[in-house]
């Protein structure tokens, strides 16, 4: 099964754990400014991944990604989402750009995994919690960097 990682970063942030997490599928990682329609299209698994930016907005490349997602077929095929976004600075928005990833491919005919529970993260709001789960693995490299290869590893394991 082809597996493609695509992020928008722009610090190298999302970048980083989308090579992170990459590494451990053995699948190829792109950034979705630079995939094409054709590549998507190609992917059996789609890890989707952004930071979260302004009031959980997603990173810039993503709005064309966006559209590059929604003339894709996408229908049967296996979609897990992250996101990177900063707890304690931003608790309010935290991660809520993967609510936007979440809200472009939910009605797409594609199967999505990899929702993740909300214990043990320290935020106040986040759009990208739907039925008390994280729709996705939600990452603070600002403040819990210590956490990040724990929780992908358990997240790999669901997805």
């Amino acid at each position: 099964m082809k597996t493609l990682v695509l992020f928008g970063s722009t610090t190298g942030t999302a970048e980083s754990v989308a090579r992170m997490i990459a590494v451990k599928l053995a699948a190829e990682v792109l950034n979705i400014a630079d995939a094409t329609s054709s590549q998507i299209a190609a992917a059996e698994r789609l890890v989707l991944g952004s930071s979260t930016w302004g009031l959980g907005e997603l990173q810039d490349d993503w709005y064309d990604g966006i559209d590059k997602l929604k003339q894709t077929d996408l229908a049967n095929k296996t979609i897990a989402i992250f996101g990177v976004g900063d707890s304690v600075g931003y608790s309010d928005t935290f991660c809520g750009a993967m609510a936007e990833l979440y809200k472009a491919v939910k009605d797409s005919g594609a199967r999505l995994v990899g929702a993740v529970s909300t214990e043990g993260y320290s935020f106040d709001a986040s759009e990208a919690v739907v039925d008390g789960q994280f729709v996705g693995l939600a990452l603070d490299e600002d403040n819990e960097s210590n956490r990040t290869e724990e929780r992908i590893n358990d997240w790999l394991k669901t997805i």
